[in-house]
């Protein structure tokens, strides 16, 4: 868990202070592969080449997904196109895998990117390979990236979150954070919209699940598909949202307000009275608390 004292009393002042997530496996240094590196290919057929063999062996490698079809995730190979990529895409969510040719780690996650553009069509995928060129070299130097695999998440042409070294779970986890647009899960962005959420399920007596959290707490991002399964399943009895409290000063008060100290703290609330609460990412916990609040015992 996170504990919002520590966020409170040193808030984030640039993107630049996003902490980047601990790896789950050992990192591969993006410098060590430029310093024994061949030569640049000299031409466009090389070049394709290369990243053709980066893509055979990333879909022969053992533990993942058979990939049928990458066309959804656009290779860049400049500053420019990259900067136009975050442009078009507008208000989407853009993730970029930062990968190298000769990097295992890389291979591996690469069929995971693949799998998650065919099934997440509102969120673009771009992979771009530092070893590639001095263009993508350069790109690699902007966006400080020492290490691959480093995946970078952005909305509006900001950077939101990074992280290095996760694995497939995590990435998926990750997307559908930063990335959920068309769940059952109401997003809320100021007090207004929870008072209006309540204000709505007192008529049908329903149970509000409401998940606060921050941006970049990983417990926040671990738990979240369960939500959004839990959001599909149980749509008849029970109503989830969520509250970043980091988004706006609003939220922050709001937080402060419900003397929420760490999280994801989940407040259940049915009538417009909040009944209790559930501090912790266990998936088991979570769903025995929610069956608890709907009157069903539960034994632990």
């Amino acid at each position: 868990m996170a504990t919002l004292p520590s966020f409170l009393a040193k808030p984030p002042s640039s993107l630049s202070s996003i902490q980047k997530t601990s790896g789950l496996y050992r990192h591969c240094s993006f410098l060590s592969l430029v310093n024994q590196q061949k030569p640049l290919s000299t031409n466009l057929e090389a070049n394709q080449s290369h990243f053709n063999s980066f893509i055979t062996k990333a879909t022969a490698a053992p533990g993942t997904k058979k990939v049928e079809s990458d066309e959804r995730v656009q290779r860049v190979h400049s500053i420019q196109e990259f900067d136009k990529a975050l442009e078009t895409a507008k208000n989407k969510l853009v993730v970029v895998e930062f990968a190298a040719s000769h990097s295992a780690q890389s291979r591996n996650m690469y069929p995971f990117m693949v799998d998650l553009s065919r099934t997440c069509n509102d969120v673009e995928f771009l992979l771009v390979m530092g070893d590639e060129s001095e263009k993508t070299r350069e790109l690699f130097r902007r966006e400080k990236i020492e290490k691959v695999p480093h995946f970078s998440f952005y909305k509006s042409m900001e950077k939101i979150h990074e992280e290095e070294g996760i694995d497939g779970d995590r990435l998926r986890g990750d997307v559908l954070y930063y990335g959920d647009n068309h769940s059952a899960v109401v997003q809320l962005h100021q007090r207004e919209d929870v008072e209006k959420l309540i204000a709505e399920h007192k008529v049908d007596h329903k149970l509000i699940v409401l998940d606060v959290g921050l941006k970049h707490c990983g417990p926040c991002v671990k738990v979240y598909p369960t939500v959004v399964k839990l959001s599909r399943k149980m749509s008849d009895t029970v109503v989830f949202a969520r509250m970043n409290g980091d988004e706006n000063d609003s939220c922050l008060q709001f937080l402060k307000d419900m003397e929420v100290v760490e999280v994801p703290t989940f407040l259940f609330i049915r009538d417009g009275e909040i009944c209790g609460r559930y501090v912790g990412s266990g998936k088991g916990e979570l769903i025995g608390e929610i069956l608890r609040y709907q009157g069903v015992r539960v034994t632990y």
